[in-house]
Order: structure tokens, then sequence, then C-alpha cells
């Protein structure tokens, strides 16, 4: 009797398209699933800003004629989410574009190199001290979008001593997620909870700083165990297959060509850039529009040094464009779910029930449980301003129940978002970074699972510890 073997088909993880449209598909059939609900809402001037927060007790549910999401809604979410997030997504087209310049030049790239050279066996201190910074970005002032604009630097930088792909992605996002998730003064997930809270004076400024420490320094360690290993065995790396197709895109100059005066002078114009970039962020309040510009600048300043002529600089300008157009369109894809969800008014629902839930526990599984809720509401709201807007007029009271201090409550936020956004399929930034170094989300899961549950079992320790004060 002939046997015949059945090949069995080996699982391959959806295309990162796919992925968020079934996000989508599943908000969508949610609505039909919860109740519709709302919580009555009033605008305050919180810290300068106007948000528009919750009032507590003041839930109920309303018809659910209309709010159900249908077939139309979903294939209108693509869309609509890339409408609603059109200020991010020029902003990833025209600083993709401004690099398309400046990368063309070769002098970014033979710079590296030169540091590469010189640094020999000290390449990795490039790790901690890079990431110390990031994190006191996002700690502070809440660095996010601002660093996809150098993904694609890093990314070289790390081929060039010898890493991979994703040790970029560790030192740029998880260095400023980090960051995000031991805030101390940062201004969108700690100043406008305390405000929406009612806590003043940042009180737990001191043991923020001390949880901002810890988080940091477990991040780093996690980033360079992985980056030793990967220089160790480059065949190790999660994203080997993936970095030989694209080191040529990241590494497309001629090595063994010297590092000119011209291009002392682009280099030293981008440097300079970011020192301006980073000065207009803290001082003068610059967002996307005035950092686009700034770059535009930036990409003329070197695409004239460079000697190239105005059909030249267009054309790079375009092909830096289409280079970050897959992370443009992500990005506006993702903030879909969010669209959903929101036209069919489940949000407040979900938030209602996990209020419901918390009522009354103990405080240790309180705190625990309070830190899976803010978690679980990122993923649904992952921007931290709006998040806070959302959860603090309720769950602040709840912890007014078990005499917890208010400002601990705010702590549970910022390390349910910034833990959250780790591991997001929706987060801009993570996708943004992602699509540049063309890695598949899974990849990225594989490893960022990894540190995800190192610091989501440490924020649940700290924040415990904070509920005693």
């Amino acid at each position: 009797m002939e046997v015949t073997e059945k090949t069995k088909k080996k699982f391959t993880f959806p295309h990162s398209y796919t992925l968020i449209f079934c996000l989508i598909v599943a908000a969508a059939i949610l609505t039909w699933i919860i109740p519709s609900g709302q919580f009555e809402t009033v605008i305050e001037n919180i810290n300068g800003t106007e948000k528009t927060t919750v009032i507590p007790g003041t839930y109920h549910q309303i018809a659910k004629s209309g709010y159900g999401q249908g077939i139309g809604a979903i294939l209108e979410a693509p869309a609509a989410g890339i409408i609603s997030a059109v200020e991010v997504v020029a902003f990833v087209l025209v600083v993709g574009g401004a690099f398309g310049v400046i990368l063309k030049t070769g002098a970014v790239d033979r710079a590296l190199f030169s540091l590469a050279t010189s640094l020999g066996d000290k390449g990795i201190l490039v790790i901690p001290l890079s990431m110390i910074l990031f994190s006191l970005g996002g700690s502070t002032f809440g660095m996010s979008e601002e660093v996809i604009p150098l993904f694609a630097v890093f990314i070289s930088l790390m081929f060039s001593l010898g890493y991979d792909s994703m040790t970029a992605i560790l030192i740029l996002f998880l260095g400023t997620q980090v960051g995000y998730v031991g805030s101390t003064i940062n201004p969108f997930n700690v100043l406008i909870a305390q405000g929406v809270a009612g806590v003043h004076g940042n009180p737990l400024l001191w043991y923020r700083v001390i949880c901002w420490l810890i988080l940091t320094v477990i991040a780093i360690i996690f980033t360079m165990n992985y980056a030793r290993k990967v220089k160790a065995n480059p065949k190790s790396s999660v994203v080997y297959a993936s970095d030989q197709l694209v080191k040529s895109k990241f590494q497309n100059f001629e090595q063994d060509k010297p590092f000119s005066g011209g291009d002392k002078l682009i280099v030293a114009g981008f440097i300079g850039g970011l020192g301006v970039m980073i000065w207009g962020i803290i001082a003068q309040g610059w967002y996307m529009v005035e950092i686009s510009a700034l770059f535009v600048a930036l990409a003329l300043f070197a695409g004239v040094v460079a000697k190239f002529g105005q059909k030249k600089i267009a054309e790079a300008f375009v092909e830096g464009c289409a280079d970050f157009a897959y992370a443009a369109v992500i990005i506006g894809l993702a903030r879909g779910v969010l669209v959903i969800l929101e036209n069919g008014m489940i949000i407040d629902t979900i938030l209602n029930s996990l209020a419901t839930l918390l009522g009354g526990l103990p405080k240790a599984l309180f705190s625990t449980i309070l830190l899976g809720a803010q978690v679980l509401v990122t993923f649904f709201v992952p921007s931290s301003s709006g998040a806070a807007a959302l959860t603090m007029p309720v769950m602040a009271p709840l912890g007014d129940l078990l005499g917890i201090n208010r400002d601990v409550i705010v702590l549970s936020n910022q390390f349910g978002n910034g833990l959250m956004n780790i591991i997001s399929p929706t987060g801009g930034v993570l996708l943004a970074g992602l699509a540049i170094a063309e890695i598949n989300f899974s990849k990225w899961f594989k490893v960022g699972l990894k540190v995800f549950g190192i610091l989501a079992v440490t924020a649940a320790i700290l924040l415990y510890i904070a509920t005693l004060f």
C-alpha cells in the first residue's frame, strides 16, 4: 500500500496590514456584543490644556440602534483612521523624504562607519548611553514620535557595529517607552493625569525617579544582553533573514571613499539640527509641523553641500517618502481600530465594567488588577493623555475608598499605558520603526513580550509598594 504524506503548512504570522484589518473587524464585532453606553463629560482646563473628562457616576447605557459597526464601517475605517491620524502620517512622509535626501549623500553612513571603526570593541557603549538619553526624554517631556526620524540612522549604526536592526528598535523604541513607563514630569501621562485626578505638586516625584532608574536599568540590561548574543552569533538574530535583504538599503555607500570635508559639514549640520529639535521641543513647544520644517531645511542643506541638482534632491525626497510610506499608512490604519470603538460607543462601557470590578478589592489585589485594567484600556485608547482623561475621574475615587493616595492611581495609569504600548499592534511609533526596518510584527512580539513580562512584574511590585505610603 502506498503511503502518502500530507505536508503541513507552516503557520505564518499575518502581514501587519492584515493584522490591523483583523483588529478592525474584531472591534466592529465587539460593538454588536458589548452594550453601548457613555459617561457625561465636561471640558476642563488642565495645566493650560483643554481636556474632555468624564464625570464619575454618570455612566448610562444607550440604545444600541445605530451604533453597531457593520461592513460599511469596517471598509471605511482605514480611510477614517488615516484622516484621523493625518498629522502623524504627513509628519512621517515629510521626514522620510528629508531623510531620503540626507542619506543619499552618503555622509551619515560614512560618519557612522568611521565611528564604528574607531569604537571597535567599545561599540556596545552606544546602547546604554543612547537609551539613558531617550528614556530621559520619554520620562520628562514625553519623547515618542520624535524618534521616528532616527530609526534609519540607528539601524545603519547598529549594522556598522555588528548588531542587527532589532537592536536599533530596542534602543529607540524601548528606550523612549521605558521612559514613558517611568515618567517623572511627563506632561502627557503624569501632569495631565494628576490634573484630572485632583493631585497637586507631584507628591510622588521622588518615588517616580526611583521607578524610572530601576525600569531603565532593566531595559538597558535586556538590550545589551540581546545585542551581545547577536554579535557573538549573527544567525541567532530573530531578524537575521530580513536583515540580509535590507542591509543594502542602509549601507549603500562606498566604504573606501574618505570621510570628506563636505561629509563633515553635512553631519555637523545634522547633529546641530537635532540639537535645535531638542531645544524646540523643550523650550518652544515644537511638535510635528515644526520638526518637519526643520528636517526639510536639513535636507536642502545636505543636498546643496553634496552638490545635488534640484532634480536629484527632488528624486531623493520622493524615494525617501516611498521608503517611509509603509510606516505612514500603517499608523493611519491602526487609528482605524479606535475609530470603530468610538463610533460604536463601547469604550465607556468597558471602562465602567473595569471600575465595577475593582471596587472593594484589598490593596494588594487592587493594585495588580488596576495595573492590568490600565493596560487593557491602553489597548483601546493608546494616547496617554486620552487614557488619563478617560480613566482618572473614575479610578481616582476608587482609590479614596481604599485609602490609597490618588497619585498612586496616576502611577498605575503611566505604568499601564507605557507597558501596553510596548507590545500593542496599534502603536504608531513601534509600527513606524518596524516598517522602516522591514521587520514583521511577530518578530518584535517575540522579543518585546519578554521585556514586557519583566517590566510588568517589576511595575506591579513597584505599584504595590506605592500603595503602602
